[in-house]
């Protein structure tokens, strides 16, 4: 499927693929939201997902982004701290 949403900083594709893997105990970062969907119980297939309600759809990238933001949100806080201690 096509990616519709573009980052800002491009290069950083390949980063967040990996968080996005590594977040959802996925080998493959395009394998990551059926394995969230899996988690909450929303059946997602490949391809067209019309069918989805909101709700639904909001579960699997909601859940993703949720903890995608918060573990960066960790790792610059620990940045951070790392900086402070130098």
């Amino acid at each position: 499927m096509a990616r519709r949403n573009k980052l800002l900083v491009p290069e950083a594709r390949q980063g967040l693929d990996q968080l996005k893997a590594q977040l959802s105990k996925s080998n493959d970062p395009n394998e990551a939201k059926f394995e969230v969907a899996r988690e909450q119980g929303v059946t997602l297939n490949k391809g067209y997902n019309g069918n989805l309600t909101s709700k639904e759809a909001g579960k699997v990238g909601g859940n993703m982004g949720g903890k995608m933001v918060r573990e960066l949100v960790q790792m610059a806080q620990q940045q951070i701290n790392d900086q402070q201690k130098k």
